[in-house]
């Protein structure tokens, strides 16, 4: 009797065990994991990434889990379509998702097909164009970089802008160009080893900050006629978003979604833009850049949302235009 009731207890000892392993087995395959990739570390862009990330994870129960990689910028993100497999989702302008799928710009030289994959999935903070100068005037003209030492960044949109501004305003070769990374503009216009920096982010911007509780910074502010003249949108930074900048900065911006490709599951999608909008007011509040946010603006992206993401849409009865459904 002793015999056969040890049996039973062993037995019951490795049902429980066996019924734990399948517990454990059945967490990891609910968990779906997310790899994120958006900018350099330190830059709006990563740390909106971090606010996402902390978003997802709490908003979904730690189902879904974002995985952030460090970028060097837009192009990047977009190059690594072609290799990426399963959850990849990348913050890009919508006219690099053009250019992707049309095998032209920056693309001309690497076509891929799996850049026609892409999909739309949720709007973020506008990249607004900062040129910054050390020095205490405040607003002042473009024409203030003339003779100065300026990092633009490498591979980025700030820089492409940045080079498409001295050619259009007339500065072409009057303006010196610091060879380094974008992300290394604060510590070097505090160390003066350059006059300034140009950076594309979301307002307030992490970089522009931390230059100005080091040192006095001016802020270019372009005119109507200049703003025209890039053919980009319209940005107004108000005054008083950065110490010593009083009057409003009137300068240009970039649209910027998030994206992914039809590799992702149509459930995966729809949870991840579901969960995001149901925390939009909850990120606002902990960071100023998320209030500008919303469903119309949509109507800036390029190709289709992800069927996904356009089911959450319908479901939440937002108007969203025939070109990208």
């Amino acid at each position: 009797m002793r015999n056969l009731f040890s049996s039973q207890c062993r037995a019951l000892g490795t049902s429980i065990a066996t019924l734990a392993l399948l517990c454990v087995a059945f967490d990891i395959q609910a968990e779906t994991r997310v790899t994120y990739k958006s900018a350099a570390a330190g830059t709006a862009y990563y740390l909106m990434g971090v606010e996402l990330s902390d978003a997802i994870r709490e908003g979904t129960d730690e189902a879904i889990i974002l995985t952030l990689e460090e970028s060097q910028g837009s192009i990047q993100n977009v190059m690594e379509v072609s290799a990426r497999q399963g959850n990849y989702v990348f913050t890009s302008p919508a006219v690099l998702i053009e250019q992707a799928m049309a095998g032209e710009g920056a693309f001309a030289e690497h076509p891929h097909p799996r850049f026609q994959e892409i999909r739309g999935l949720f709007p973020l903070p506008s990249m607004t164009m900062h040129f910054v100068l050390a020095g205490d005037k405040g607003s002042i003209d473009f024409s203030a970089l003339e003779d100065k030492h300026i990092l633009i960044g490498r591979g980025t949109f700030s820089a492409r802008e940045a080079t498409r501004y001295l050619t259009l305003f007339g500065l072409e070769g009057r303006v010196r160009i610091a060879d380094a990374a974008i992300n290394s503009g604060p510590d070097a216009i505090k160390n003066e080893q350059i006059d300034g920096f140009v950076t594309a982010s979301a307002y307030p911007s992490p970089s522009v900050l931390e230059a100005a509780s080091s040192l006095p910074i001016s802020l270019v502010s372009l005119t109507d006629e200049q703003i025209e003249q890039t053919g980009a949108s319209r940005q107004t930074i108000p005054g008083g978003t950065y110490p010593g900048i009083n009057n409003d900065v009137h300068t240009t911006s970039l649209p910027v979604i998030a994206y992914t490709t039809t590799a992702m599951d149509e459930d995966t999608a729809y949870t991840l833009t579901k969960t995001f909008w149901e925390h939009h007011e909850t990120l606002a509040e902990d960071a100023p850049w998320w209030s500008s946010i919303s469903p119309e603006m949509l109507e800036n992206m390029a190709d289709t949302l992800h069927p996904g993401a356009l089911r959450y849409y319908q479901e939440a009865g937002s108007e969203i235009a025939d070109a990208v459904r």
